[in-house]
């Protein structure tokens, strides 16, 4: 698993409030399946009348790598299965490790990368192009970019003016889910405050279910937490300059926000199993620990993009029903929407590589996940119906009415020393602070040595 999302894109302010209430309504329905909103039911299987053409590749076999794993993976798969079944070629897929441009170098350096790669920062990307290694998206996935994407999102997938990548997968990354029957037993309500949240928690943990369940053993859980805080208490403009190491890590801006999450971090009652168990726990057991043991389970609630809902599916909890969710606290004066995203690169210059990525740009591939649950597609021609419950449908059409104007989560733009590998940078310094967040001091040091010697200033 990765963050996306998939795995992040900063939504702006204008596009929360449709965001915050298009959740908080699909929440208050308590059912979460069916088409409700009016759309057409979700075609089955693949897709009914292909609105793509692709070539026929009888013989030609090609690797994908992404750093997706578990239920993630194997819905992706299906996805890939539908492009064999159209073109008569044999697609394999290959796990990929953070920092996936370490491990595309290692694979290309040994004479074998994969046709197709999936890269989930932006700078990945702009390292691939800058090493030479992806090539530009040919004319009929540029057709597809075209018809079913904004101008804002192609510009992603771009360099210097070129396009190279397609943005298959995003991700809302505000987003807190929770167990309906451990807020019930609790009497506690969601809120749209940090101050509240922290009220909550209290409540909650007074009842003998942890708050939240947090992943710190996967520290990009972590820079996610940090980004929303950030985004809410320093705004959007400190924001990108911190992003662009414009501004110091030993800035104020940072000092009050990591001082903020240690509101919750520093609880230690707060958190299922403590700050120990928090750097124990992968992003996969943070999510279904939340939505086991009836009224009792591991935690309350458990932070992440609409995503983790691939995760709950691993559960008997229901999306819309036993998980809900409620829109990242308020901070500051406005609550935060991070969120991220996927894009699809050729690295091996091949009709095949180029019909995935025509693939991967239309509809019909998108809608063939959407359907799994866990995923948001920034493709505008994607059907609602295809989405399997409210929520899920209510997430993508927030996503799509923010249009061009967003922004990139913080640590996938920095170089990926510094904001995408484990054990080290950011993600290292912020493992660091959950099991201290009492040194805030020491924490800004360290990210901030590591960020000035990543981005080399």
């Amino acid at each position: 698993m990765r963050k996306h999302g998939t795995g992040r894109t900063t939504l702006t302010w204008a596009a929360l409030a449709a965001a915050g209430a298009l959740v908080l309504g699909a929440c208050g329905d308590g059912g979460g399946s069916g088409t409700k909103d009016g759309s057409s039911e979700p075609p089955q299987g693949g897709t009914a009348s292909p609105r793509v053409q692709l070539p026929k590749l009888t013989g030609e076999k090609l690797e994908v790598a992404a750093v997706w794993t578990g239920p993630e993976q194997a819905n992706f798969t299906k996805v890939l299965k539908e492009f064999e079944k159209r073109t008569g070629a044999t697609v394999t897929f290959v796990p990929a490790q953070d920092p996936i441009v370490t491990f595309l170098g290692t694979k290309i350096a040994g004479g074998a990368p994969p046709d197709v790669a999936l890269l989930p920062q932006v700078g990945a990307l702009v390292s691939a192009v800058q090493n030479k290694w992806a090539q530009p998206v040919g004319p009929e996935a540029q057709a597809q970019l075209d018809a079913n994407y904004s101008a804002g999102w192609k510009k992603l997938g771009a360099v210097d003016g070129t396009q190279y990548g397609v943005y298959y997968k995003a991700a809302n990354k505000s987003l807190i889910w929770y167990n309906a029957k451990a807020f019930e037993a609790a009497g506690v309500q969601p809120p749209k405050t940090w101050k509240e949240l922290l009220t909550a928690a209290d409540t909650l943990s007074a009842s003998g279910t942890p708050a939240v369940s947090v992943a710190g053993a996967d520290g990009w859980t972590l820079t996610d937490w940090f980004e929303n805080v950030y985004l809410s208490q320093a705004g959007p403009e400190k924001y990108d300059q911190l992003a662009k190491h414009q501004i110091k890590w030993t800035d104020d801006s940072v000092k009050q926000a990591l001082t903020t999450l240690a509101e919750l971090f520093g609880r230690k009652d707060f958190l299922a199993g403590g700050p120990s168990g928090a750097l124990a726990t992968e992003f996969p057991k943070s999510v279904t620990q939340t939505f086991t043991g009836g009224d009792r389970p591991a935690a309350a609630m458990v932070y992440e993009g609409d995503f983790v809902a691939v995760n709950i599916a691993q559960t008997e909890a229901k999306v819309g029903k036993d998980a809900l969710v409620f829109p990242f606290p308020a901070v500051g004066a406005k609550a935060p929407v991070v969120s991220g995203g996927d894009v699809a690169v050729v690295l091996k210059p091949s009709k095949g590589a180029q019909a995935l990525l025509t693939f991967l740009a239309s509809p019909d591939a998108a809608e063939i996940q959407a359907r799994e649950g866990g995923f948001v597609s920034p493709n505008r021609a994607v059907n609602p119906g295809a989405y399997p419950n409210e929520i899920q449908r209510d997430i993508a059409k927030a996503l799509l009415a923010a249009g061009d104007d967003f922004r990139f989560d913080m640590s996938d733009q920095a170089p990926s020393a510094f904001g995408g590998t484990p054990g080290a940078g950011e993600w290292k310094a912020l493992q660091d602070f959950l099991a201290n967040p009492s040194d805030v001091a020491g924490t800004q040091a360290k990210l901030e040595a590591d960020a000035a010697k990543a981005y080399g200033n």
